[in-house]
């Protein structure tokens, strides 16, 4: 656990920082696929990074158990500075920040529905209200919370691969 602390802190000052400056070049860049697969290509490359020192400072090995803990333990730290710095962004500020990523979020959902052959004007009125609120929901407080809590399980999955990737046997035990 201890350290994983600071790997988890630092992805997370990263990830921040990543963000702000999107935010400051322009914050429409926050709702692009392109943002986050740029950060999560960071993401990987840090964790991965910081789980082969962290393997090298065991000695060179690590067993799976072991590098699935490091990586969830360094995932959960960064998701929560992540969440905490988000909150700050879109809560103080800049407050109108949500409802603009909520309507650019809302468009391209309606592009991607047009781009897969549906026509978003035979949806019904409710249906379109409920799809844009449930995007706006998503930048409050309690919609970012709840996003979290469901990344938990995404932050899982992403350990295992880590766990996978980062494991190293040391095979001169086997005999």
């Amino acid at each position: 656990m201890q350290a994983a602390i600071k790997p988890g802190l630092t992805m997370g000052l990263v990830a921040l920082a990543v963000t702000y400056i999107a935010y400051f070049i322009d914050a429409g860049l926050l709702a692009s696929g392109w943002f986050a697969l740029i950060a999560l290509v960071i993401f990987f490359a840090l964790i991965i990074y910081f789980g082969k020192e962290y393997r090298t400072e065991l000695g060179g090995f690590m067993s799976f158990g072991t590098a699935f803990n490091f990586s969830f333990i360094s995932i959960l730290i960064s998701g929560i500075v992540s969440l905490v710095g988000q909150i700050l962004l879109f809560q103080v500020i800049d407050p109108s920040l949500p409802q603009v990523l909520a309507d650019i979020t809302f468009e391209n959902s309606i592009k991607m529905m047009e781009s897969l052959g549906q026509n978003p004007d035979s949806l019904p009125p409710d249906t379109l209200d409920e799809i844009r609120n449930s995007t706006a929901s998503s930048f409050t407080i309690g919609g970012q919370v709840k996003n979290f809590g469901f990344a938990l399980i995404g932050y899982a999955v992403i350990a295992l691969i880590l766990a996978a990737i980062l494991k190293k046997r040391d095979k001169s035990l086997d005999y």
